[in-house]
């Protein structure tokens, strides 16, 4: 199996977040397509992507989006 380049390598809501995952502008690029230009980094945020639980990218979208709702909530 080939090691995933989150450099260069298109990226899905399918796209399984493995151990070399990188926060890339590739990443970036994916993460600004699905939850929108407000889009940005914060350390618990890459903390949870890193937690070892099985994920994908989909998840991910979706889990900054409920993020972004609960602090809008505050």
């Amino acid at each position: 199996m080939n090691v995933f380049d989150w450099h260069a390598d298109p990226i899905s809501r399918a796209t399984p977040i493995t151990k070399s995952y990188r926060n890339t502008q590739n990443v970036r690029r994916y993460f600004t397509r699905e939850c929108g230009d407000t889009f940005r980094f914060d350390r618990p945020f890459m903390a949870w992507l890193k937690d070892g639980r099985d994920k994908t990218m989909g998840d991910a979208a979706d889990e900054w989006i409920r993020r972004l709702a609960e602090k809008r909530k505050a």
